[in-house]
Parts: structure tokens; C-alpha cells; sequence
């Protein structure tokens, strides 16, 4: 168990030499977290749809949690704008929002989110965040903020709107209801909005949001807001988070199995992402497995204290590291000024006005938006913007993990359309060399006559071996008057199938009615297996197989018996 110990805090990087201006500085960025922590942690619980105080349950255990198992030294973990409007989509088909059944629930998804994450952390999944491409994340990471920022409006407006996801339907809902808009609250929020704004460009010594949150406190409580209609949070429980079992009910778990995935997945390549950029910048390596184990852990064990869920926060992180972070001991402050809150400050929140805390929402989630992503996708490669926009319109109109799996579906099938279509350059010899090359993007490039030399420039599997065939006999086709050997080059071949195998020796039959040879070189070792196990070789002949392009030219040109062809080829070559 020591050794075990020792193993871990030597891996999150704080036990060594750790001395007093290390911890000055996690104490400087673990208060600025903290202070943060409250006004976004409250707004975030109410996207996910539970009273405010689980916000601040959420940074108790899970932060306690973290700097034991966690390789990020910058990363502040907590509740997530995004994470909670996936819990806020698939629990509200199962329950109504700020109700006994729906926080049950947000609890047990808490619990599966953090099992799932140990289970694909101990397993060494941490490669399964490849399944959500660049284009993926940037489509959700635009809409996912537009749908926050809709959610508060009724909160801001003062009215009564379904709680939905669906952009079209809340405005639809707005502007039936413009009549009933409450001005005041208009007011109150619009103002918070104004300073907000303002505040992201003065940047001040305390954060704007912790400004607004008092100051909104105070007049509420001052003017009392309520007799004129704002609405307030009202009572907040006191003390710290219940010890309380998950209600675990395995028909629950069936219905929340997939919102669960989504959000364990969404939530690593967060944590991932954000921990890759600070450990980048700082110098120093993260494991991505075990960052699955310790949100993991922060998830799972948090569950049995109230905990929603919680992953890598990046406006939190980014001032943690402004503030000088040193390692993971900066969460364990943020932990205890939210012990604090939860032990002294509770009653002060029942006058924070509703209105304000849906500016902070609104303003928190619009920050994400990043439209340079998308300028980045559609100028380096078109069709991944594409793909980016898709997402966005699928999550905007369909649904969150609709969006997100229609983006995933559209990822994969590029991705198999382009192995389906992979390259094929016809190659020639560059002058006093042995290189071929492709004859598009070398001019200098000299074909050799009576001879097609095909480089495949990926795997030959079912995925494309029509393809492959097709091409290459086309090709030979179009050439049939001049060619009489066909060469592939297969030096860019990493692997081969049965399915190949196949549609290889009905190439070769193929070929021979139209009196031309097929001869390959450059296969790779566990190719050349291949070839050997499935009777290709014999199939083709031995003679017709070599270790290099130049071996197999010079081998065609001795067999046409052209010597003074031979000569040239030799002298070109070198």
C-alpha cells in the first residue's frame, strides 16, 4: 500500500520536492477556483436540471478524489456547461426536472458515468476517444452552447417554457408568450448580461461572475426583489453532502445506459483534450488511461456523496493556471473553500435572483462558442467542416446525443469512404535513379515502355478491393494496346486480406485474356505471409514476385529481350 501511494502522487507530480511556494501558489490558484466554483457550479446544476446546491456537492468528494489519481497538474475539475445539458437530454425523458425521481436518477447516471470511465481506464481504452473526430466535437461544442443559452430564457424573460432541448420549439414558445415577458426580470437579467460582457474585457481582480452573484444577492435581499416579482433560488439545504446510496434500479440503468456512455466518453475526451494543452504547455506528460481512472473515481465515489458530474473545467483551469498553479493540490483547496460555502454560506443564496443566474449561464456557455474551429476545418479540409456543420444541425434540430451520433455515423462513413477510394498513382523513374514516383506530381518522372507501374497507397481489404481491381484492370484497358506487364508497387501495402486475395486472382485471370502479366513488389513481411498462406504465390508464380520495383523492372526488360531497352533502363537507373 505505501508503495502504491508513493506510485501515485510521484505520477500526479506534487509529492516530490513540494515546498512552501508551491503550495503558496496552488493555495493563490485553489481560492481563485474556488471562488469561481460557487456562481458555476450553482448555474450549472440548473442546466442539468437539480436544485443549485448539487452544483456545489460537486466540489466535495470528486476534488478530493482527483489530485490522488489524476497526471494533470493544471486541471480544475468540477461540474461542465456541456456534460450537464447531456444529463439535462436523456434524464428528462425519464423524469421531470428538480424532482425527487430526476435527481435520483442524475445520481445513479453519476455512478454509471464514473464505472463506466474505471472499467474503460482499466482496461486501457483510453484509445476509444478516437471514435469522436476533430469535426465531431467542433459541430456539438457550437450547438451545445446555442441550446444552453436558449434554456435560460425563461428564466430571463420571466415566463413559463417547456423544458426542452429543441431550439425551434423554445422560440416558438417565446414569441407565442412575448406578451407575458415579466419586464423586471428582463431587466435584471439583460443588466447582468451588460456586466458580464463588460467584465471579460477589463478583467478584474475578483471574477465578474462572483461580482454579479453578490452584488444580485444584496439587492435582492435589500429591495426584496420577490414582491415585485423576480424570481429568487430560495432555501438552500445546509452542511456538507448526505452519505446516501445511489437508488440503483436495473430498469433505471437500462434507460440511462446510453446517456451514460455518451457522457463518460464526452467527458474523458474533455478531461483529455484540456490536460494534453496544459500538459503541452507545461512540459511535462499526462496518461490518458489514467486520467479515465480518476475522473472515473472523482465520479463514481462522488455519487455516494450527492455529486453530479464532474470533468475538466477550462475557464477554471486557465485561471488556475494564470493564478500560478503548482499540482493537483490546488483542487483539494478548491474542495475546502466549497466545504466552507456549504457550512457557512448557504442561507445567504436563497435572495440570488434567478435572472442573474441565468446570465451567467448564458454568458458562461456563449464563451465556448468557437468559430475559428470551423474557419480551421473548411480551409485545411473542406469535408471534415462539413462534417463539423452536419453535427451542429443534427444536435441543433434532432437532438444532443442524436447530434452526437450522427456526427460519430457521418465521421466513420468518410472515414470508410475515403479507405473505399484510397490512391493509386502511376508511377515512373526519376533520370539517374532507382525512384518511382508518381507521374502527376513529377514531371521529371519517365515512363518506361510496354510497362504500367501502379503504386496502392493503403491496405488491400474488402473495404476497397473492388476498387483496387477495378481500377488497375481500367487501366490496363485504356493502355491495352501498349502495355504487357502490369507492375504494383505494394511497398505502401500494411496489410492484406482474403478478400484481396480474391479479387487479386481475378484480376490476374482477368489480365492474362488481355495477354499482360501481373508482377508485384515490395510487399512487407506479414503481407508477404499473407501471400504465401492463401496459395497467391503459387497462384501468380514465384518468378512474378519481388523484393523491390527496380528488381521486377529489370527482370521484365531481360524477359522482353530488348538489350538496348536494358541498357537504357540501367543507365537511367544508376
Amino acid at each position: 500500500m505505501k508503495q502504491w501511494f508513493k506510485k501515485t502522487f510521484t505520477i500526479t507530480g506534487w509529492l516530490p520536492e513540494y515546498n512552501r511556494q508551491k503550495f503558496l501558489g496552488d493555495l493563490t490558484a485553489g481560492l481563485t477556483t474556488g471562488i469561481m466554483f460557487i456562481p458555476q457550479g450553482m448555474a450549472y446544476a440548473v442546466i442539468a436540471g437539480v436544485p443549485p446546491i448539487y452544483g456545489l456537492y460537486a466540489g466535495v468528494v470528486p476534488l478530493l478524489i482527483y489530485p490522488l489519481l489524476g497526471t494533470s497538474k493544471n486541471l480544475s475539475i468540477g461540474p461542465v456547461a456541456i456534460d450537464m445539458l447531456i444529463i439535462a437530454a436523456g434524464i428528462s425523458l425519464l423524469a421531470e426536472p428538480n424532482t425527487e425521481q430526476y435527481i435520483s436518477l442524475a445520481i445513479l447516471l453519476t455512478m454509471m458515468a464514473g464505472g463506466l470511465q474505471l472499467l474503460m481506464g482499466s482496461i486501457q481504452l483510453g484509445a476509444v476517444l478516437n471514435v469522436f473526430s476533430r469535426p465531431v466535437i467542433a459541430g456539438f461544442t457550437l450547438a451545445a452552447p446555442i441550446i444552453i443559452a436558449f434554456s435560460q430564457l425563461n428564466h430571463l424573460l420571466g415566463i413559463s417554457l417547456p423544458n426542452t432541448q429543441y431550439v425551434i420549439t423554445i422560440i416558438e414558445e417565446v414569441v407565442t408568450n412575448w406578451d407575458a415577458i415579466h419586464l423586471q426580470t428582463l431587466l435584471w437579467g439583460t443588466a447582468a448580461i451588460a456586466i458580464l460582457g463588460i467584465g471579460k474585457y477589463i478583467d478584474p481582480v475578483v471574477p465578474t461572475s462572483v461580482i454579479i452573484l453578490g452584488g444580485g444577492i444584496f439587492l435582492a435581499w435589500s429591495i426584496d426583489a420577490q414582491s415585485i416579482g423576480i424570481e429568487l433560488v430560495g432555501s438552500i439545504p445546509e452542511g456538507l453532502p448526505p452519505i446516501k446510496l445511489p437508488s440503483i434500479n436495473f430498469n433505471n440503468m437500462r434507460e440511462l445506459l446510453p446517456t451514460a456512455l455518451t457522457l463518460a466518453l464526452v467527458q474523458f475526451m474533455n478531461v483529455a483534450s484540456l490536460g494534453q494543452t496544459f500538459a503541452k504547455r507545461n512540459d511535462y506528460i499526462i496518461d490518458a488511461n489514467h486520467e479515465l481512472v480518476a475522473i472515473g473515481a472523482s465520479n463514481f465515489l462522488g455519487s455516494f456523496f450527492q455529486s453530479i458530474p464532474v470533468s475538466g473545467s477550462f475557464s477554471r483551469s486557465a485561471a488556475s493556471e494564470q493564478a500560478n498553479v503548482q499540482t493537483p493540490l490546488a483542487n483539494l483547496i478548491t474542495s475546502a473553500v466549497i466545504i466552507g460555502t456549504l457550512l457557512l454560506l448557504t442561507p445567504i443564496f436563497y435572495y440570488l435572483p434567478m435572472p442573474i443566474l441565468a446570465a451567467i449561464i448564458i454568458v458562461s456557455a456563449l464563451n465556448l462558442i468557437d468559430i475559428s474551429e470551423f474557419v480551421f476545418l473548411y480551409s485545411t479540409k473542406h469535408s471534415e467542416g462539413l462534417i463539423a456543420s452536419f453535427t451542429a444541425i443534427c444536435t441543433l434540430l434532432i437532438g444532443i446525443q442524436e447530434g452526437i451520433l450522427l456526427g460519430v455515423v457521418a465521421s466513420m462513413l468518410h472515414m470508410l469512404y475515403k479507405y473505399s477510394r484510397p490512391s493509386v498513382a502511376e508511377l515512373g523513374i526519376i533520370p539517374d535513379t532507382r525512384l518511382f514516383k508518381n507521374l502527376d506530381r513529377n514531371p521529371e518522372a519517365e515512363t518506361i515502355d510496354r510497362i504500367l507501374i501502379l503504386r496502392v497507397d493503403a491496405s488491400f481489404s474488402f473495404i476497397n478491393a473492388d476498387f483496387f481491381r477495378d481500377y488497375i484492370l481500367d487501366k490496363s484497358r485504356r493502355r491495352n494496346n501498349s502495355t504487357q506487364y502490369v507492375l504494383i508497387d505494394g511497398t505502401a501495402i500494411n496489410s492484406l486480406d482474403t478478400t484481396a486475395i480474391e479479387k487479386i486472382k481475378s484480376m490476374i485471370s482477368m489480365l492474362e485474356n488481355w495477354d499482360i502479366e501481373l508482377y508485384i513488389a515490395g510487399l512487407k513481411g506479414p503481407v508477404r505471409d499473407v501471400v504465401d498462406k492463401s496459395g497467391l504465390r503459387e497462384f501468380l508464380g514465384e518468378d512474378h514476385f519481388f523484393r523491390e520495383p527496380h528488381e521486377a523492372v529489370k527482370a521484365i526488360l531481360k524477359e522482353i529481350g530488348n538489350e538496348a531497352q536494358m541498357e537504357n533502363y540501367d543507365d537511367i537507373s544508376g
